[in-house]
């Protein structure tokens, strides 16, 4: 198997483990804050939160540049700390999966949150426990296979993401040249045997991806 056919595959995976780490820690707590806070505008908040999921990707893409583009004030920021700019570059490619990957984490964290009963984590703090023991030795197990579900829907996301990545990484073999990206350039090249090649790959591991949730929520009910 050539290099020019495994860079974009490694490229998706490492991309998606990154992006996937983050929202993992990210989902999990605001998740957990959000399962047990209420207060005026929550809906709105979570409907922000939400928003990805539903945004078309040229649309995230299109926000990410405006938010991280060497004009904007972050994008001078990061142009200040690393003197280089953030677009197009390996980071943000992971930043365009974490923001398309984040809500599936955060619905799935939140949901496994809240379905605890909250006799249970009381009963703790009155034997003592401190409010990181309780989030750490009974939140954290008992929700753990809702945090390993979107966990596993996370990656899946942001392995198979293409739109928000081209607009705002562009494609740089390589470097921001993920498999999504090199199935749409095979093909408006003709390249078929790698085209074809790229999409049997990308479908055996979403599959075994979504079998995975489902085999965590079967085992679960």
């Amino acid at each position: 198997m050539s290099a020019d056919f495994c860079s974009p595959l490694k490229l998706s995976i490492e991309i998606a483990f990154v992006s996937t780490s983050i929202v993992l820690l990210v989902g999990t707590l605001l998740g957990r804050w959000m399962a047990r806070r209420h207060f005026p505008g929550k809906l709105l908040v979570e409907t922000m939160l939400l928003l990805p999921l539903v945004l078309p990707p040229t649309v995230v893409g299109f926000l990410l540049i405006i938010l991280f583009g060497k004009n904007s004030m972050l994008g001078s920021a990061i142009i200040w700390i690393f003197n280089q700019p953030i677009m197009f570059t390996w980071w943000a490619a992971v930043l365009a999966a974490t923001v398309v990957a984040f809500p599936l984490m955060y619905q799935s964290a939140k949901l496994g949150f809240e379905s605890i009963d909250q006799n249970i984590e009381n009963a703790a703090r009155v034997d003592g426990a401190s409010e990181r023991q309780v989030f750490c030795y009974i939140a954290i197990p008992l929700a753990f296979k809702a945090l390993i579900a979107g966990g596993i829907l996370s990656f899946a996301r942001a392995l198979g993401e293409f739109g928000a990545t081209l607009m705002f990484a562009g494609n740089l073999p390589g470097k921001t040249q993920t498999a999504s990206i090199a199935i749409y350039m095979a093909i408006g090249s003709n390249n078929m045997s790698f085209a074809w090649a790229w999409v049997g790959s990308m479908v055996g591991i979403s599959f075994l991806m979504l079998l995975g949730v489902h085999l965590i929520r079967a085992n679960n009910s």
